[in-house]
């Protein structure tokens, strides 16, 4: 029977089955090429593991612990983050694609999305205060009722955010951006 808790591995291009993650603790590792599309997530803790060209793909994330974990290039279409762990939580994400993924009411303060792709996101009720999303496309990323004070979109484009139903205290925009802010008044900006 494989061990519970996996330390300072290296894994390269595997392909992941669901008894192969489920109830396992993960530290120092890295994840390089692997597919965890078969996988359904449960009670499974990466600590300070970083994971890079790795597919998530619709892949069901329930109760999983993500601390000191960097995700880069990987493929998170259609994931739905909600039931991660909100104890201790401490995760990026660096030219991941994220359509359509879901991070639902989680506090996900300072959290950095850097070169994503998040069209279809849905923030909605999520807690972003200071986080930064540099260099993202955001088009139809939902936020509505989300905290983004201090949040940082100055290099971000294609967002629609509606300060009347979001909170923007301090927030960053570009100049460019601003149109994304004005959308629900059908103004004419030039």
């Amino acid at each position: 029977m494989a061990s519970d808790f996996i330390h300072e591995e290296n894994f390269n291009g595997t392909i992941f089955t669901e008894e192969a993650i489920k109830y396992k603790e993960f530290e120092n590792c890295t994840f390089t090429n692997c597919d965890f599309r078969a996988c359904t997530f449960v009670s499974v803790y990466f600590i300070d593991c970083t994971f890079t060209d790795c597919n998530f793909h619709d892949t069901k994330i329930n109760y999983v612990s993500l601390r000191g974990v960097e995700f880069i290039k990987c493929d998170f279409t259609n994931v739905n983050f909600a039931m991660t762990d909100q104890v201790i939580y401490d995760f990026n994400f660096t030219d991941c694609l994220l359509d359509y993924s879901k991070f639902y009411a989680l506090k996900l303060k300072k959290i950095r999305f850097t070169g994503c792709s998040l069209v279809s996101a849905d923030f909605m009720k999520t807690d972003l205060t200071e986080a930064v999303f540099d260099n993202c496309n955001l088009r139809r990323t939902v936020f509505i009722e989300t905290i983004l004070n201090k949040a940082d979109f100055s290099t971000s484009y294609n967002y629609t955010i509606d300060p009347e139903l979001n909170k923007l205290k301090k927030a960053q925009f570009a100049m460019e951006g601003l149109k994304g802010l004005l959308e629900k008044y059908d103004l004419v900006i030039r």
